[in-house]
């Protein structure tokens, strides 16, 4: 198995993490296609490595990729 990608165990604690329709925040994305930082959007899942799916508000679909990019949790309104 690679080391770059998470274990088993690592990616079933993101799928509790971000749950399917948590609202999550980009910190920080290194892709010129990235969102803004700060853009909010809804978790769609977590793939089998580690992926964070996210319906970016500005209507980007670009995952959050495990080890590379940062996104954190945010509390609905």
């Amino acid at each position: 198995m690679n080391s770059n990608y998470p274990t088993h165990e690592t990616v079933e604690r993101l799928r509790k993490r971000y749950s399917i329709g948590c609202r999550v925040e980009l910190v920080c994305m290194d892709d010129p296609q990235a969102p803004s930082i700060g853009t909010k959007g809804t978790v769609l899942g977590v793939d089998g490595i580690g992926s964070v799916m996210v319906d970016w508000d500005s209507g980007s679909s670009l995952n959050v990729v495990f080890g590379a990019d940062v996104c954190r949790k945010v509390a609905e309104k």
